[in-house]
């Protein structure tokens, strides 16, 4: 789970670091992203089980995946690596309301309030994107952590559910979208190999967080996954010297203390 969140939290440097276009970047991502899933499927000699064992509920992850996966990279192209990172801390708040509301599984009042406290963050975020073009950066990064969450419930009542193959198709139904909005084969060599390595860091990232989460507790496993929302921004700095703006500091402290307070908690009534 932290090589997964390390690896994640590259993402904005992936996208930032390019001049290509946010379809671009989805396109490439996308087509390296499917080779090294494939192969990885291939070689645990899991085709069948991960194509023909998806069922509804892997459509369903297939389909919200994509169009998460369509709003992540845009997100950092219209806003702060911080913005995004922080308010995609979120999910695992996120996912325990809609769980509450669709699996009647029962949410605690740290969990209540930890996710009122982590949305209050969230607006604080916003609230600083007011009237820019970064705020639609925020709704589309909130977006992203809304379907992950929606992914990981989905998961909660339908365990069965394959990881590997839903993510392979959520990259392929985005590639015609990327080739139609956006111009891929006029990127820069040296650019396709920088979102090869994107793709590589997308598959590792996917495989570690899924075989993490079959080894941990879900409160640690949503713990560790929030680790990506402080490394993100420390990386965006020294990488690309994008500091974050005083009101995310402050939300994203807020987020953090929400998210982080709740799991904890969590995890501590889980051990009794």
């Amino acid at each position: 789970m932290v090589v997964s969140a390390l690896v994640f939290s590259s993402a904005g440097l992936f996208t930032k670091g390019v001049n290509a276009g946010a379809w671009d970047v989805i396109f490439w991502r996308s087509v390296f992203g499917v080779v090294i899933m494939g192969a990885y499927i291939i070689a645990r000699g899991r085709w069948a089980t991960e194509f023909t064992n998806m069922g509804k509920p892997g459509w369903a992850v297939t389909l919200v995946g994509a169009s998460g996966m369509v709003a992540f990279i845009p997100a950092f192209k219209l806003t702060s690596i911080a913005n995004v990172s922080l308010i995609y801390a979120v999910t695992p708040l996120i996912a325990a309301l809609i769980a509450w509301g669709w699996l009647d599984v029962k949410a605690t009042k740290p969990i209540i309030i930890g996710a009122i406290v982590a949305f209050l963050g969230v607006l604080v975020i916003v609230s600083g994107s007011l009237g820019g073009i970064e705020l639609s950066g925020d709704l589309l990064a909130l977006w992203m952590a809304i379907a992950l969450a929606i992914m990981m419930v989905i998961y909660q009542r339908y365990p069965d559910t394959p990881a590997a193959g839903p993510a392979v198709l959520s990259l392929l139904i985005s590639l015609p979208f990327a080739l139609g909005f956006g111009d891929p084969f006029h990127v820069s060599n040296w650019e396709i190999m920088i979102l090869a390595g994107f793709g590589v860091v997308f598959a590792i990232g996917a495989v570690t967080l899924g075989e993490g989460a079959k080894r941990l507790p879900a409160a640690e496993t949503a713990l560790l996954s929030i680790l990506e929302a402080p490394f993100a921004p420390v990386f965006a700095w020294i990488v690309l010297s994008e500091l974050p703006s005083g009101l995310t500091i402050i939300g994203g402290l807020i987020i953090l203390a929400g998210v982080v307070g709740s799991q904890l908690y969590s995890i501590r009534k889980s051990a009794e």
